[in-house]
């Protein structure tokens, strides 16, 4: 395909997520007609920052930070409307205009207060056994979706069809709340009011966005998919089940909007210099001591919706290399390279071994079941601050010895290096960012 017709790019996190995703969505917008994501709720928690601003982002799309952009929240999501509306009261009040640039799917499914309870009863009865969600309410409502039980966001426009999904719905939910879980019950009429309220105030949001989508598509504009989460946590290829609810990787984004597969371009994968993960599951390369708190520390690796400290470990090339193969990454944003500056040695993850011996690849029988220790292969640090360099050349010797190592074991270009929070602190290669 000739690089003039390669519009439309996705953007996925490559790891547990909380790679960054937020930052590079927001270098790459002004090259972008629309910004859509199609999977996940309000779980996710992009950060994007530059010059004295600080945004925080859980449903809303970094692109809403560009003006002239239309941001759409696909039907593949799950959309709690009372965090959305606060989140979008807090975007105004820092300055940021949401008139018609930003719509939701009538497909989408509502997170009702429901969901939010059910989620924090199941892992409160699981003990050790625990997932560690957010408690956000995601997983249940996915359950009910796929069971058929789903409240759609269309749902809060018809107020005879919303009390009658409901009734159905809290036959069995209310029974499952009360007496299994020992949690609160709900009114039908109470979760009617509450629907009906937030769906008047959204209604003009509410649309067909795949029909949007489509004629975007025909009208030849530039369309950037947005994941959220990271490839690892895919309800299909992570590390089950300690993982989202949603398909985060590539494949995701066709059922998520809507969008035929020869629409996606060119696929971006965002990976930090190391690896992180929040909450419960396996992590090969995982730091216990006080060197994965340093790199947490350094990393400020504090989750942007939860606040919780995320687990940190050396850079995974196995997880990488079974990222790029699902994804079909065409390049990769590595982000974070400054939170080694200080650091003598830094070891990678180069393979596993496991009962059978070593892999390169990923085993996820052997890592579900914690048998693979990492094969470490370790480079010298650059002992210089890397933060707010320009160019790639500029990076010390050693920094760059990093970067083109994962790029040679990934045998995928890296495009984009990020050397701190900020806009401004990133390096820009040849690739999507560069044309």
């Amino acid at each position: 395909m000739n690089p003039s017709t390669k519009r439309n790019l996705a953007v996925i996190g490559a790891q547990w997520g909380d790679e960054g995703k937020g930052k590079i969505v927001d270098l790459l917008c002004e090259q972008f007609d629309l910004v859509a994501r199609y999977q996940g709720g309000h779980n996710a928690g992009h950060t994007v920052k530059f010059e004295d601003k600080h945004y925080s982002l859980h449903l809303i799309p970094s692109g809403v930070l560009h003006p002239g952009k239309l941001c759409i929240l696909g039907n593949g999501m799950v959309i709690a409307p009372d965090a959305l509306l606060s989140e979008m009261a807090k975007l105004r009040a820092s300055g940021v205009t949401i008139d018609d640039n930003l719509l939701i799917s009538d497909s989408a499914h509502c997170i009702l207060p429901l969901h939010s309870e059910l989620d924090r009863g199941r892992e409160r009865i699981a003990g050790e056994s625990k997932i560690g969600t957010t408690g956000r309410g995601i997983g249940p409502a996915y359950e009910m979706k796929m069971s058929r039980f789903g409240i759609l966001m269309r749902d809060l426009l018809d107020e005879s069809v919303l009390r009658e999904k409901l009734t159905a719905a809290l036959l069995e939910k209310n029974a499952l709340l009360g007496q299994v879980y020992g949690g609160d019950t709900f009114e039908v009429e109470t979760l009617v009011q509450w629907g009906l309220e937030h769906g008047e105030t959204l209604r003009e949001r509410i649309v067909d966005t795949t029909l949007i989508l489509h004629q975007a598509i025909r009208d030849k504009k530039k369309i950037m998919f947005e994941g959220a989460q990271g490839t690892l946590l895919d309800i299909d290829h992570g590390t089950y089940p300690y993982v989202t609810s949603s398909n985060c990787t590539a494949g995701g984004i066709c059922t998520g909007l809507g969008v035929p597969p020869r629409e996606v371009h060119e696929v971006m994968g965002v990976a930090k210099a190391y690896t992180t993960r929040v909450g419960e599951g396996p992590f090969p390369t995982e730091l216990t001591d006080e060197v994965g708190e340093r790199v947490r520390v350094r990393g400020n690796e504090f989750g942007t919706t939860t606040g919780r400290p995320r687990r940190t470990g050396w850079l995974d090339l196995v997880v990488l290399r079974a990222a790029t193969a699902l994804n079909g990454f065409s390049e990769i944003a590595l982000t974070k390279l400054d939170v080694f500056d200080e650091f003598d040695e830094i070891p990678i993850c180069v393979s596993y071994q496991t009962p059978r011996g070593e892999t390169r690849h990923w085993p996820k029988t052997d890592v579900e079941r914690g048998k693979v220790t990492p094969n470490l292969r370790t480079m010298k640090g650059w002992k210089r601050p890397t933060v707010g360099i320009a160019t790639f050349e500029e990076l010390p010797v050693e920094a760059r010895d990093y970067v083109r190592f994962i790029e040679d074991e990934l045998e995928c270009p890296i495009s984009v290096v990020s050397t701190g929070p900020r806009r401004e602190e990133t390096i820009i290669r040849a690739g999507v960012l560069s044309r």
